[in-house]
C-alpha cells in the first residue's frame, strides 16, 4: 500500500492523518475462517482436516459465500486507498489554499511597509532639520545669543563677534555643538568662545521683519516666498533670521520647539515704552524670533491676521518693536528685508531713529507683492511708533501722490529702502511702473534705478519627480518612463478609462482663483469631444471655490470628467505627474506656483484665457523681465487648449522634446530668484 500511495502522490507530504489510517488498518483485516490450515504427510496441507473442520461448523458460511468474501477484500483495499487518496488531495489543496493566503498578506504588509517608509521620508522633507544639520544648528545658536544679550550673561559686542564666528564655520558647529538643547548657557558660552575662525567666509545675515511665514502662519504669496527665499538662501551658505509677530490663537501645530526666552524688552509706542516677550524656535533649519506685546497683548490675538481698522497700529508696533529688538540683542545684519506696506514703516523709522545705534552697515531691502494695498493713514499716527509726521508728509517722502492730506506707508517703504524688488513672474518691470503701480507710478518713476523684478519659484526638494515619494514611479527628463506609469495610476485612482493614449488634463482651483465658470465649461466640452479625460481639484475648504466645483460637477455630467472636491497632498503630486496638461488661471501664480510645478513634471502649463497681445509684446521687447516670462511666452504663451491636443495627438516626438526642454529647466527658489536677491544684497552691500 505505501508503494502505491507513493506513485499515486509523486510528491511528498509531512502531514499525517491519523483517522484515515485506523479506519484502513480495520478495514483490510481478514477473515478467520480462512486462516484454519492443517499438515499432511504429502503436501504440508490436510484436505481432509480443512473439509470436516467445515462440515463440523453448521453455522458457517457456504464455499462459495466465503469465496465471495475472499474476493471482496481487493476490492475493499481498493476503495479505502482511494478514500485515502481523495482525502490526501483535499487536506494538500486546504494546505495550497492557506500557503497562498498567507502569500498574500506577506504581500500587502511589504507594501503597506513601503508605504509607511515613503510617508516617512516624505514627511521628513517637511521637518526641520535632525540635529546634525549645520544650518539647522546655526539659527539655534544665534538665538542662544540674543538669549545671552537680553540676560545681561555678554554685551552686545561680543555677541557680534560670536555670531561672526559661527556664520563663518562651515564644519565645527555640527561636531562641537550637536547635543545644543541639553547644555546651559553658561557651558555653552564658554565654548561658543574657543569656536575656531579659520573657516570664515564672506557671507550675508539677513533679517527678514514680516508678518507670514509657512508653515507657521500663511494667509498669501508672502508666506510661501519668505520660507522659499530664506531655505535658498541658507544652502547657498548665507545665514537668514525671520522675525514674526506671535498670533496667539493663529500658530500652527507644525510649530515644534516654540520656546519663551526668559527676558523682556522695551519698545517705544504712543509716547511710552511698552514692555515685549520674546519666543523662539528653529523651522526648516531658519532661526524665528516671535515678538509678543505685553500691554497690547490684543493686538495679535486675532482670528485673521489682516483687515482690521487698527492694522496701521498694530504693524507700526511690530515693526518699531522688531527693530527694537534688533538692537537691545546687538544684532548688525548686513541687511533687513521688510515686505509690503505692514512692515514697509521699518524703511524710515531705521533711517529716521536706528541708522546711529550700532546699525551703520546694514541697509533695507523691501520686496513688494503688489500694489493695490498701501495702507493710507492720518500723519499724526506716524508719531505713534517715533517718526515726526511733520517731517514726512511732503511728496518725496510718504504723502499720498493722490489723497495729499494723507501718508502712504508703503510709498514711505519704496522711498527709504536701498533695494526694492517686484515679486512677478511674467510682468515686465516697465509693465508694472505703468500700469500695474495704482498711484505709484510717479514715485517708482523716481526711484526706477533701484527697482529689480523677481519671479516666484517653488520648493524643488519637496516638488520634484526624481525624488518624489508620493509617486508609483519617479521619472526625469532624462529617463520619462515613470511619468506613463503615473499616468495610468493617476487614472486608476480617480476612475477614469485606462488608456495611456488618452490626453490628460488636470486643474487645479485656489482660495484666490478667478474661475470663469463659462469658459472652463467651454474649454472642457471642446476638448472632450477630442477625447480629453479632465481632473478637477479644489485646494482649500472655502466655501466659494466648493460652489464653483460643484457647480462644474452638476453642468459638465461626463464619463471623461473627475472632480474631487477637497485637497489631498499625495493625490496633488500625481495629478502633476499624470497629467499631460495642466490648465492654469494665470502664468502669474505666487499661491500656488502650478505654472512652475507643471514644467517641471512634464505637463504642458495652458492658460484657461489667452495671454493679452500687450502682454507678449512687452516681453518680446523689455529686457527687464524675467527669465521665466520670456520663456513662458515663447513656449506656452499663445497655446490653446485645443491647439496644445491637436500637437500632442499630431507630433508626438516632436511634443516630447518640448517637455524634456521644459523640465530640465530650473525655475525654483535656488535658481533666478535667488540669484536676484543675492545680486541685490550685493549691490546695496557696496552702498
Amino acid at each position: 500500500m505505501d508503494i502505491f500511495l507513493r506513485t499515486a502522490i509523486p510528491f511528498p507530504c509531512t502531514h499525517t492523518f491519523p483517522k484515515t489510517s485506523t479506519t484502513i488498518s480495520k478495514s483490510i483485516k481478514a477473515p478467520a475462517a480462512v486462516c484454519c490450515l492443517g499438515k499432511n504427510e504429502g503436501n504440508g496441507l490436510s484436505s481432509g482436516s480443512f473439509q470436516t473442520e467445515l462440515e463440523g461448523h453448521e453455522n458457517s458460511k457456504s464455499s462459495e459465500e466465503m469465496l465471495q468474501s475472499v474476493e471482496s477484500v481487493p476490492e475493499k483495499k481498493h476503495n479505502d486507498i482511494w478514500q485515502l487518496f481523495s482525502e490526501a488531495q483535499q487536506n494538500i489543496m486546504f494546505l495550497y489554499k492557506q500557503r497562498t493566503a498567507a502569500m498574500e498578506e506577506l504581500e500587502k504588509m511589504k507594501m503597506e511597509n513601503k508605504f509607511l517608509f515613503d510617508r516617512v521620508e516624505q514627511l521628513q522633507m517637511k521637518k526641520p532639520s535632525s540635529g546634525k544639520d549645520t544650518v539647522y544648528i546655526k539659527s539655534e545658536l544665534l538665538l542662544r545669543i540674543d538669549s545671552m544679550v537680553l540676560t545681561g550673561m555678554i554685551d552686545t559686542g561680543e555677541a557680534s563677534d560670536l555670531r561672526t564666528s559661527i556664520l563663518g564655520s562651515k564644519v565645527s558647529v555640527a561636531d562641537d555643538f550637536s547635543d545644543i538643547h541639553h547644555k546651559r548657557d553658561a557651558e555653552l558660552l564658554a565654548e561658543l568662545r574657543h569656536v575656531s575662525d579659520e573657516s570664515k567666509k564672506k557671507c550675508f545675515h539677513v533679517v527678514h521683519i514680516c508678518t507670514e511665514m509657512e508653515p507657521v502662519i500663511s494667509v498669501g504669496s508672502l508666506a510661501s516666498y519668505v520660507t522659499g527665499i530664506s531655505r535658498a538662501l541658507q544652502r547657498k551658505g548665507h545665514l537668514v533670521e525671520v522675525v514674526l509677530p506671535k498670533y496667539s490663537s493663529l500658530i500652527l501645530d507644525e510649530v515644534q520647539g516654540l520656546r519663551e526666552i526668559n527676558a523682556e524688552f522695551y519698545s517705544y509706542f504712543n509716547g511710552q515704552q511698552h514692555q515685549n516677550r520674546i519666543w523662539t524656535c528653529v523651522v526648516h533649519g531658519i532661526g524665528i524670533t516671535f515678538v509678543q506685546p505685553i500691554s497690547h497683548s490684543s493686538f495679535f490675538s486675532r482670528e485673521r491676521v489682516y483687515g482690521y481698522t487698527d492694522d496701521f497700529e498694530r504693524f507700526s508696533y511690530f515693526s518699531r518693536a522688531s527693530l527694537d529688538y534688533i538692537v537691545r540683542t546687538g544684532k548688525q545684519p548686513d541687511v533687513i528685508h521688510i515686505h509690503n506696506w505692514q512692515t514697509a514703516v521699518v524703511g524710515p523709522l531705521f533711517w529716521d531713529v536706528f541708522s546711529k545705534q550700532g546699525l551703520g552697515g546694514t541697509r533695507i531691502l523691501l520686496t513688494c507683492h503688489c500694489f493695490d494695498s498701501q495702507c493710507l493713514a492720518q500723519p499724526d499716527k506716524l508719531a505713534l511708533c517715533g517718526l515726526e509726521p511733520s517731517r514726512l508728509l511732503r511728496p518725496d517722502r510718504l504723502q499720498d501722490n493722490t489723497k495729499t492730506h494723507l501718508v502712504n506707508i508703503l510709498k514711505g517703504g519704496i522711498v527709504y529702502s536701498n533695494k526694492v524688488i517686484l515679486l512677478s513672474s511674467i510682468h515686465s518691470k516697465g509693465l508694472i511702473i505703468c500700469s500695474l503701480s495704482h498711484g505709484l507710478e510717479p514715485t517708482l518713476a523716481i526711484h526706477k534705478d533701484k527697482v529689480l523684478v523677481a519671479p516666484c519659484g517653488f520648493d524643488n526638494p519637496f516638488w520634484n519627480p526624481s525624488m518624489d515619494h508620493f509617486l508609483p514611479q519617479r521619472y526625469s527628463s532624462d529617463d520619462m518612463k515613470g511619468k506613463a506609469v503615473c499616468k495610468v495610476a493617476l487614472q486608476k485612482r480617480t476612475g477614469l478609462s485606462e488608456n495611456a493614449s488618452l490626453v490628460l488634463v488636470g486643474c487645479m482651483f485656489s482660495e484666490v482663483s478667478d474661475v470663469d465658470v463659462e469658459n472652463l465649461r467651454a474649454l472642457v466640452w471642446i476638448a472632450s469631444r477630442k477625447g480629453a479625460q479632465f481632473i478637477f481639484m479644489g485646494t482649500s475648504k472655502i466655501s466659494s471655490i466648493s460652489r464653483i466645483v460643484e457647480s462644474l460637477q452638476e453642468e459638465l455630467k461626463d464619463d471623461n470628467v473627475r472632480f474631487i472636491n477637497e485637497y489631498e497632498e499625495a493625490l496633488s503630486h500625481l495629478i502633476f505627474a499624470g497629467s499631460d496638461i495642466i490648465l492654469c488661471q494665470s502664468f502669474d501664480d505666487p499661491v500656488l506656483q502650478v505654472p512652475l510645478k507643471a514644467i517641471r513634471y512634464g505637463a504642458a502649463p495652458v492658460a484657461t484665457n489667452l495671454i493679452d497681445t500687450q502682454f507678449r509684446q512687452i516681453i518680446d521687447h523689455d529686457f527687464e523681465s524675467t527669465n521665466f516670462s520670456r520663456y513662458i511666452s515663447k513656449a506656452f504663451g499663445s497655446l490653446s487648449l485645443s491647439q496644445a491636443i491637436d500637437e500632442i495627438k499630431k507630433n508626438p516626438s516632436q511634443w516630447n522634446m518640448k517637455i524634456m526642454d521644459a523640465m530640465s529647466k530650473d525655475f525654483s527658489w535656488d535658481a533666478e530668484c535667488c540669484d536676484i536677491h543675492i545680486s541685490a544684497y550685493t549691490s546695496i552691500s557696496n552702498l
